[in-house]
């Protein structure tokens, strides 16, 4: 027989997640429906082959119909000292202002490439599935940028820590 299900509650949840460390990653976009990104730590590796790492977004987020028409994304994995851009990216400062924090660029899909980002994964979204409030955005990268330096930035116990290469 199988075990009864319990409802786990959500407080519960978050403060275990909360222990999870993780990259901070700006997403962003562009294209036909406009510039847009936010910050995000539900970001992983799928597989190799073909290059593809999934991104969650919250359908919610007033970002979301830009990355949902667009269909691109760049993930920009920050580096040690860019806790501002993550607030910034993070909280409900206009676009424009969020982009003109920092030089941008682009490779291959037209999303914005963080120029001083650890790295850079330009994508496009090949599949997307809903679970719960957030869509879970399969992405393929067509084209990578490296910083020179192994530096990077984590979120774990609800607070920023700088990881420096030794």
């Amino acid at each position: 027989m199988p075990p009864a299900q319990t409802t786990l509650p959500r407080s519960d949840y978050r403060d275990a997640m909360a222990r999870l460390g993780a990259a901070v990653n700006i997403i962003t976009t562009d294209g036909p429906a406009g510039r847009a990104g936010f910050t995000a730590s539900a970001v992983c590796s799928v597989t190799d082959e073909p290059p593809t790492l999934l991104v969650c977004l919250n359908r919610t987020a007033s970002v979301y119909p830009a990355f949902q028409a667009n269909g691109v994304l760049c993930v920009n994995v920050l580096a040690a000292g860019q806790q501002g851009l993550s607030t910034l990216f993070g909280g409900k400062t206009p676009m424009d202002e969020r982009f003109a924090a920092s030089p941008w660029s682009a490779l291959v899909t037209g999303a914005p490439v963080l120029e001083a980002a650890a790295v850079s994964f330009d994508c496009r979204v090949v599949r997307s599935t809903a679970v719960g409030t957030h869509d879970v955005l399969f992405c393929e990268a067509v084209a990578i940028r490296s910083a020179d330096k192994a530096q990077g930035l984590v979120y774990f116990d609800r607070r920023y820590h700088d990881l420096l290469a030794a």
